[in-house]
């Protein structure tokens, strides 16, 4: 099944007058056409001073999309001016969100991202879209000069990740990751105190993930329902093309979603429903489980406690439990991944497992400290007061920020680095990618930090990328 846009003309120019056939030699995904839905140009009295205002243009309104464009709807020197998205029902939201804030109509609407970024009224972008479309939004972006608010993990595969850095880096824009909680004060205060030494020599690390399935867009629900199962979703993970309710499961796409497209540049695949929206992180053609979904959270914190930001593992050995790789969701369930680091320090990331606690724990020498969200612990009682340590304490003080959009915006205008930066971002996804290859092959993985290459196993590397969809390519 597949959607065609025959009826555009493929020569066709844009209101801002690039054309169509231009998009195509330039960029690599040549197959995404535009529908543009433009607003008029009412003012306000609640916009910013254009002179001290960032025009914003929002990438995809699934999960993330709406929380982080409210964020920065509320900050006064930011102006969110255009919304992408592939579902028109999504994109009518978006748009109606933005103008409803601002009491005018002026929001742009795209449903080709490659045009809201060719556009010279964007001075920065927001991009929430499905893991698996990372790279080329970023990319084209950063080509486009437009600073980057960018969904964690940073992208599906390594070479991915490593991609956007040289993008980023060339272009010299600013990235900020959604790991967000580099903004809260507690994990902040947490690392804290082991990158001073509080708890004395780092030995050991625990980091506990989310295991199994959610059913963020309710797909899961709605099918367990179609197919007549009481079971729970986990149900889906049984679900093989050729039974029964592989065949119920399988339908036309809705009208207002460009299919096609959005698959992009992973493998043609048949559309369900609890595969899409949300759900898509359930599938490896698309997303990565919970252990890259999550990644990007508790394993930053852990590196940022450690002071390794640009370092990493030099050895991987991870053990999953996966469902067979055609089920429906397919992506491993339980898992567990042993690192080991500069200076002798283990880590263990877990999903799962009992013995493993959600979120950050750091051991040393001389006592321990543990921090998730809405939860702190440690052996000291005396470091469980207050929102952050004494100053005399603060030795060594990490990067503040107290809000993760308004940081980004006051970056934009400095120049100067956010609080998890494009190389923040790579690195802390890493150890949940080379965790993944690692259960793929069932092989401990030596990894070399410097050339970013996994030794002397070639199937280990060729899982470090992955295969593009004509015409697609990886920038």
């Amino acid at each position: 099944m597949s959607y065609t846009n025959d009826h555009y003309s493929m020569s066709k120019k844009t209101s801002s007058g690039i054309s169509r056939r231009h998009f195509i030699t330039t960029t690599a995904a040549g197959i995404v056409l535009p529908l543009i839905l433009p607003g008029c140009a009412t003012g306000s009295a609640r916009r910013p001073r254009p002179s001290n205002r960032i025009n914003l243009g929002v990438i995809g309104w699934g999960m993330q999309g709406p929380g982080n464009t409210k964020s920065f709807l509320g900050l006064e020197d930011c102006q969110v001016v255009a919304a992408c998205d592939l579902d028109k029902n999504h994109l009518a939201s978006a748009v109606g969100t933005i103008n409803d804030h601002y009491e005018n109509q002026d929001c742009k609407a795209y449903h080709d991202y490659r045009e809201l970024l060719a556009s010279s009224d964007i001075d920065a972008v927001m991009i929430a879209v499905p893991d698996h479309w990372h790279e080329l939004v970023a990319t084209e972006a950063a080509r486009n000069k437009k600073d980057i608010y960018g969904e964690k993990p940073l992208a599906k595969t390594i070479a991915e990740q490593q991609s956007i850095v040289r993008a980023v880096k060339r272009n010299h824009v600013i990235w900020q990751t959604g790991s967000w909680q580099r903004s809260q004060a507690v994990f902040r205060k947490a690392s804290e105190i082991v990158r001073n030494g509080l708890i004395g020599k780092v030995t050991h690390v625990e980091v506990g993930l989310p295991s199994g399935h959610g059913d963020f867009g309710g797909g899961g629900k709605e099918l367990m329902n179609t197919l007549g199962q009481k079971a729970g979703t986990e149900y889906l993970t049984t679900v093989l093309p050729g039974s029964p309710d592989w065949d119920k499961s399988v339908t036309a796409p809705p009208p207002e979603l460009d299919f096609e497209t959005w698959i992009g540049p992973s493998k043609m695949e048949p559309y369900i429903k609890a595969r899409v929206h949300m759900d898509w992180r359930w599938n490896y053609n698309t997303g990565g489980g919970q252990l890259l979904d999550w990644v990007g959270h508790h394993v930053d914190i852990a590196h940022w406690g450690l002071g390794f930001d640009n370092s990493g593992p030099s050895e991987i050995e991870g053990h999953g439990e996966f469902p067979n790789p055609k089920a429906l969701w397919n992506t491993c369930g339980k898992y567990r991944i042993e690192l080991k680091y500069p200076e002798d320090i283990t880590m263990t990331v877990a999903g799962g497992y009992d013995d493993i606690k959600g979120g950050t724990k750091w051991i040393g020498t001389d006592g321990w400290v543990w921090v998730t969200r809405g939860g702190f612990d440690a052996s000291n009682p005396e470091w469980k007061k207050g929102k952050s340590l004494p100053e005399a304490l603060r030795k060594v003080k990490l990067y503040e920020s107290s809000n993760h959009q308004r940081n980004f915006i006051d970056c934009v205008k400095s120049r100067q680095p956010t609080v998890t930066p494009v190389q923040t971002a790579h690195h802390s996804a890493l150890p949940g990618h080379l965790g993944l290859i690692s259960m793929l092959t069932g092989r401990k993985l030596k990894w070399d930090v410097a050339s970013e290459t996994i030794h002397d196993d070639p199937e280990a590397t060729k899982l470090m990328s992955r295969t593009y969809r004509a015409p697609y390519q990886m920038s």
